[in-house]
């Protein structure tokens, strides 16, 4: 088995000009090859639909984990509950920090986000999502290359330094008008913040409307230098 510690000096690659762009020829392969010892973290953002309706087409009964930090949109809970109705097969777990939000403001006082946003994003998103992928030898991210530069470079099989894993991306080649082109094609539910200007949509207290559609995450941490929680860094 392909593992971060057994890494192959070449994944297979897949041909972009397909229906899906590579994302399910990547999908079948990912998930002939690491069964059930791969797992999709999802933010249930328009990327993350779509890749759960692929994923759906290839393992009914997929594990995916939500960072449930405390501090989402109720939109985004409905739409989570929305896609279990959809794809009831689907083993999705609700992982929360080790500290509840008044533990955490107990031990480094209230609203982190705003005083050390990374030390919110470590106890909130990165540790649970270390603890979460433990078991697994890969997991599966909706990165495409069009997000931002910081992702412009991501392969469908990349090594991921800050997790110790393989790190599957199946939607690098797709458009952001090629993902909502497939959701409403499909007639899929999504968030409904994404109609109201939120094209990348994270924790409530540090996301806003993007400011600028050349940078769909222009939203994230606005006013600040921070434009990645930690997730995807290495």
């Amino acid at each position: 088995m392909y593992t971060y510690e057994n890494w192959p000096n070449q994944f297979p690659n897949f041909d972009e000009q397909d229906e899906t762009k590579g994302a399910l020829k990547a999908l079948e392969w990912a998930y002939n090859h690491y069964g059930d010892s791969l797992i999709y973290a999802s933010s249930f953002g328009i990327e993350g639909i779509v890749l759960i309706d692929l994923i759906s087409k290839v393992k009914k009964d997929a594990h995916i984990v939500f960072l449930d930090t405390g501090v989402h949109f109720k939109e985004t809970y409905e739409v989570i509950e929305a896609i279990k109705a959809k794809f009831p097969d689907l083993r999705i777990q609700m992982k929360k920090p080790n500290l509840s939000l008044q533990e955490q403001a107990e031990k480094h006082g209230d609203e982190l986000w705003k005083t050390e946003p990374n030390l919110c994003c470590q106890i909130r998103k990165i540790i649970p999502l270390k603890e979460s992928l433990a078991p697994y030898d890969a997991w599966i991210s909706g990165l495409r290359r069009e997000q931002s530069e910081s992702r412009s470079k991501t392969e469908f099989f990349n090594k991921d330094e800050k997790f110790k894993k393989v790190k599957v991306c199946p939607l690098i080649h797709w458009s952001w008008k090629e993902i909502w082109r497939y959701v409403y094609k499909h007639n899929l539910p999504y968030n409904k913040l994404h109609d109201q200007g939120y094209p990348s949509i994270g924790c409530e207290p540090c996301t806003l409307p993007a400011y600028n559609m050349d940078d769909l995450r222009s939203g994230r941490w606005a006013g600040t230098k921070k434009v990645e929680c930690g997730l995807h860094e290495s």
